[in-house]
């Protein structure tokens, strides 16, 4: 397998890239070491949105995210979109491509939400065929991200850090880290998010993930939480990032805020609180 990347993700801060902050990033070199972009919205072959993210490629890395390939679902992968998605790769050369463990489609009809699935043989299965034909037609190693989960599925017969760990051996995938998806997840399910992170495959880490979340209840008055991507990083999720990466040594960590954007100087803050986790972690 080819893997075309324009250099690497460093084991520090990046942020993911707002149009409306492009101006602060080109005047402040060194402010964030990389950034993150979500593919759809650079599948067009040319315009502002393009022009500025090959401006940004000449001076950072550059992390791929994808949020449409509904690689978890019964069909098959979306040809067209799999052939837009290589064309961004082949010209950008990303540092990292990745991927989320949920599905977004079914018969045609496309959900503007990440979906979990069941975790059993079946879904390993196919979830793990996906992966491949993507690896195969990206030329490159993808990174799988863990869900934020709502409900959990009665034929669930394989625990989600085994099944993750599982598609990793089969299929030479890396992982994506989403601390705030553990915290959200483990909350909503009454689980020991601890335990999770104990039990999670770190070695397959390349890319951490940190975000916000918002607090609601259910109808029992249980708490609920949602993962909006909208708010700072709370606390709770900060002490599991800073007890992980003492685990594991420091990896690429990505702030994701992508509703109510902030002005830049406060995402910076994020970044930067961030680093400094990073720059204290040994590395192993």
């Amino acid at each position: 397998m080819l893997d075309m990347t324009r250099g690497h993700l460093p084991n520090t801060a990046g942020v993911g890239f707002k149009p409306q902050h492009y101006a602060d990033i080109i005047s402040e070199p060194g402010a964030v070491d990389w950034l993150e972009i979500h593919a759809e919205n650079y599948m067009g072959d040319g315009g502002r949105p393009i022009a500025q993210l090959r401006a940004l490629s000449e001076r950072l890395p550059i992390s791929v995210h994808g949020v449409g390939l509904s690689i978890g679902g019964c069909d098959a992968l979306d040809r067209e979109h799999l052939a837009r998605l290589k064309h961004l790769n082949d010209w950008l050369r990303p540092a990292s491509f990745s991927e989320h463990l949920a599905w977004s489609s079914h018969g045609g009809v496309y959900f503007n939400d990440l979906l979990p699935l069941p975790y059993t043989s079946e879904t390993l299965t196919r979830v793990a065929d996906h992966i491949d034909e993507v690896q195969e037609t990206l030329g490159r190693r993808m990174l799988l991200e863990n869900p934020s989960v709502y409900v959990g599925f009665d034929e669930t017969d394989i625990e989600e850090t085994d099944f993750l760990r599982e598609l990793v051996r089969r299929t030479g995938c890396g992982l994506l880290l989403d601390i705030n998806n553990v915290f959200v997840s483990c909350t909503n399910q009454c689980r020991d998010p601890r335990a999770y992170l104990t039990d999670f495959p770190l070695t397959a880490v390349g890319e951490v993930h940190l975000g916000g979340h918002d607090e609601d209840e259910d109808i029992d008055g249980t708490p609920l939480l949602i993962d909006a991507h909208g708010s700072e990083v709370v606390d709770p999720v900060w002490t599991l990032y800073a007890e992980t990466v003492a685990r594991m040594g420091p990896k690429p960590t990505l702030i994701e805020w992508d509703n109510n954007v902030p002005d830049w100087d406060m995402l910076e803050a994020e970044a930067a609180r961030a680093k400094k986790i990073l720059s204290g972690a040994r590395v192993n």
